[in-house]
């Protein structure tokens, strides 16, 4: 790899590479995009890297790395998004990683070696004896059962909550507790021994929603993403069924679109697409089989306190198995977002993903909902987006993008140009024709580099 010099971008996450990062990379001289994110990389971040006097983005996060973060040539410009979740790596503050121990904390005197030796073998004693003891006794107590009594089984991580604590935790699902409501649920703010967290009450009278509540237990049971919505706990009775999930204090992408005091700069926008991007890529490339969100809208995109994006309600999410679409008799995605083939067909398969992402892009730089009053007949706001490119593009960008003065106007409307052309390509109305999401990420991700760079 260090022989290929003129090389600018270089894009290898989700790939599950193991092992080093090599050491060649460092004489990439011209590099100034390189993503390792979502791999299995072990080892620490090689110094050679300071050498690239150009990169401009570092993105190993999400992966087994260790030691200390090097802070010459071009990593004084990162921050800590570009290392997140290495969980042994060191450095300076500004990298919101612990301290690396120094040389003379390493320099132990044999006496203290010896000390240390001691008591642990003491302890270690103890531990034995303790464990001896309480398997003799808890035989013993066994023995004096009843038959058909339960066994005690092991404890799980998050134990099911019962009805009663979220009712308590909900201020008797209050009204004024309430986040949101879905097609089969309404999501409550619960706050309970100071942890805050959301609490999705599936509405089990109206048709589906048992069968919502069980896809969604199923997929993110074992699904395992940044960017999608963690599920602490679950309440499952007959009368009863909630999930208890990470709570997101910057509420919905839908609410910081449409809500007049609130506001999200271009470079804001671009992450939160990037973050999306990111979760469908896992949903359908990095799972043991592809997983169909079918119903991709900006409700169902929730903002964390850093205003990272998590994708969330997963009660209508199909699994492809083998097949690379299915066909579906009910469709239940929302109109406006769903692809055509989805809505006039029941057909199901990742590239219907592909198209509501598409149209989410178009929503979050324009500011308009597919569903606006203003798209009426043969007037949508796909045909509205491809009969103003390129030259008016002022007529339909976010006004109060251009009002900002972080980036120079012409950076900013070549970024909105990008993002709209790429938009358009999710949106192809024949699926064969749309690009996959990988295609989407690494073409975000390019936008934004020059976004940056400019």
């Amino acid at each position: 790899m260090g022989s290929l010099q003129k090389l600018i971008t270089l894009s290898l996450s989700d790939n599950r590479i193991d092992g080093p990062i090599p050491e060649s990379f460092g004489k990439m001289l011209s590099l100034e995009f390189l993503d390792l994110s979502y791999n299995n990389l072990t080892g620490g971040i090689p110094k050679s890297l300071e050498a690239l006097e150009y990169l401009k983005y570092l993105n190993v996060s999400f992966n087994k790395l260790s030691g200390e973060i090097p802070i010459g040539g071009p990593f004084a410009n990162f921050t800590n998004q570009s290392f997140l979740s290495n969980n042994a790596l060191c450095g300076i503050s500004r990298f919101q990683v612990p301290p690396c121990q120094g040389k003379s904390h390493r320099r132990t005197s044999r006496k203290r070696v010896l000390y240390l030796f001691l008591y642990s073998l003491l302890g270690i004693t103890s531990v034995i004896v303790a464990s001896a003891i309480g398997f003799l006794i808890l035989k013993r107590r066994k023995r004096n059962e009843p038959l058909g009594s339960t066994e005690v089984s092991s404890m799980r991580v998050h134990e099911r909550v019962s009805y009663y604590e979220l009712q308590q935790a909900t201020n008797g699902f209050s009204e004024d507790n309430l986040l949101g409501t879905g097609s089969f649920s309404k999501v409550y703010k619960g706050v309970k021994d100071g942890m805050i967290f959301a609490v999705k009450v599936f509405k089990l009278e109206l048709e589906g929603a048992f069968k919502s509540f069980d896809a969604e237990c199923e997929i993110l049971r074992n699904l395992r993403h940044r960017n999608l919505t963690k599920v602490i706990t679950s309440c499952s009775t007959p009368n009863f069924k909630a999930l208890v999930l990470e709570y997101m204090p910057n509420g919905t992408l839908d609410k910081w679109l449409h809500s007049h005091d609130l506001f999200l700069d271009m470079l804001q926008r671009l992450d939160i697409m990037i973050d999306v991007a990111s979760a469908l890529n896992y949903l359908h490339n990095g799972y043991s089989e592809p997983v169909v969100h079918c119903d991709l809208k900006p409700s169902n995109i929730l903002l964390d306190e850093n205003m990272v994006a998590h994708l969330s309600d997963f009660g209508i999410a199909k699994l492809l198995g083998a097949e690379d679409s299915f066909r579906q008799t009910k469709t239940i995605g929302t109109i406006g977002y769903i692809a055509p083939e989805y809505g006039q067909d029941g057909l199901v398969s990742t590239s219907c993903d592909v198209y509501s992402f598409g149209i989410v892009m178009m929503e979050a730089f324009i500011r308009r909902r597919p569903s606006d009053e203003m798209f009426t007949g043969d007037l949508s706001l796909k045909h509205w987006v491809n009969d103003s490119l390129p030259t008016g593009v002022a007529q339909i960008v976010d006004a109060d993008l251009i009002r900002q003065k972080e980036e120079p106007l012409n950076a900013k409307m070549q970024c909105f140009i990008s993002v709209m052309e790429l938009a358009l390509s999710c949106t192809s109305v024949s699926r064969d024709a749309r690009v996959n999401v990988k295609e989407a990420l690494l073409g975000l991700k390019k936008i934004r580099l020059q976004l940056v760079t400019s």
